[in-house]
């Protein structure tokens, strides 16, 4: 495969760095663009001479050959689109979280299993050049393996600013959603390792302008033993992102100290931390351009499928986990949120009784 075709669906926010970085990569073509709202497809074929264009997957891949999908869309309501580009043969990259519950996530990663098509999600957070030199600390620099961490994100998260995709507004669990989601996934990356245990509450303070509970608090306990204490908020009242991310390690500790960078590490009976040296990058931009080489590498030369949908399933059951956590005031281990086949043949067995963890999203 030279290039890979590829259809667009959404014209939010988000798509803006999708568009670009597709348009960058000589490995890909922007060949369809699918939107619900007629008027932002006019607006964006005005700049796409010789693309197809259409309201759904079906209609525009039945008008031009291609090889993927990228869904740029609310995690909601996601059945059709998963169910358009699996019968049309297409390979799917959707934007994270994949549905806003585990059990819509595991019919999508059955859906795309059977047509055989494959399935990424988009945990761009991976590849920030901070996560790959701390993944890389423990050993080259001598701090040893990690033990416990401390993981704050503080917030005011405008969701009515233009750049910002609105549907969040509407969420039920807003923050665990759609921003806790990626700090799940890095603790699991970074750690190498699943969790096992989560307590956790979750709520909403008076002036929150989110429906859904905008702060979360979390104890999560790793199979290598790793304790993190996690604090998560959309609703912190000043205007200045608060990012540490501390873990504590066998000879020392690492730091992060803003989300995209400003990272460093001291031993124990160091005075000072010295600095981890990391490339220049344009954020939001470079990630992304990262993951869609990984994604365009497996369709080409079966390179693996990082970010699958299968292993996305583990960072979404531990947002469940914090939602069932904070319901029922009990420690949750999140592999339990599961009907899903494990590798080996086994099933692990879901919950005994539903619960309602989310409500309708307004489509955007």
């Amino acid at each position: 495969m030279s290039v890979v075709r590829v259809i667009l669906v959404g014209l939010g926010a988000r798509s803006r760095i999708w568009q670009r970085v597709l348009d960058e990569d000589p490995r890909t073509e922007i060949v369809g663009l699918v939107e619900a709202n007629p008027a932002a497809l006019a607006a964006a074929m005005q700049d796409r001479a010789g693309i197809v264009g259409g309201a759904s997957i079906a209609e525009v891949a039945g008008r031009v050959d291609a090889d993927a999908v990228i869904l740029v869309t609310p995690p909601n309501n996601r059945d059709a689109q998963i169910a358009q580009a699996c019968e049309a043969g297409l390979a799917i990259l959707a934007e994270k979280p994949l549905a806003d519950s585990v059990a819509a996530a595991e019919r999508h990663v059955n859906a795309a299993k059977s047509a055989g098509v494959p399935l990424m999600v988009g945990l761009n957070f991976r590849y920030l050049a901070v996560t790959q030199a701390m993944k890389r600390l423990w050993a080259k620099d001598g701090v040893g393996r990690p033990a416990f961490g401390r993981f704050n994100y503080e917030r005011w998260r405008d969701g009515t600013l233009p750049l910002l995709n609105r549907y969040p507004l509407t969420m039920d669990q807003p923050m665990l959603w759609e921003q806790s989601i990626h700090h799940f996934d890095l603790m699991r990356y970074v750690y190498d390792a699943e969790p096992v245990a989560i307590s956790a509450r979750t709520w909403n303070p008076p002036w929150s302008m989110y429906s859904g509970d905008a702060n979360v608090s979390a104890l999560i306990t790793f199979s290598n033993g790793i304790e993190v204490t996690y604090q998560g908020t959309w609703a912190g009242n000043w205007n200045n992102l608060g990012f540490n991310w501390r873990t504590d390690c066998e000879k020392g500790i690492a730091l992060q100290a803003e989300m995209f960078g400003a990272l460093s590490f001291a031993r124990r009976d160091d005075a000072n931390m010295t600095p981890v040296t990391l490339p220049k990058t344009e954020i939001w931009r470079d990630d992304a351009a990262a993951l869609l080489a990984d994604f365009v590498s497996h369709l080409s030369d079966g390179s693996p499928l990082n970010c699958s949908g299968v292993d996305h399933l583990k960072s979404l059951r531990m947002v469940e986990a914090c939602i069932l956590a904070s319901t029922t005031g009990i420690t949750i281990n999140p592999a339990s949120l599961t009907s899903l086949a494990e590798p080996d043949g086994r099933t692990i067995p879901t919950r005994s009784s539903p619960l309602k963890v989310h409500s309708e999203i307004r489509k955007y």
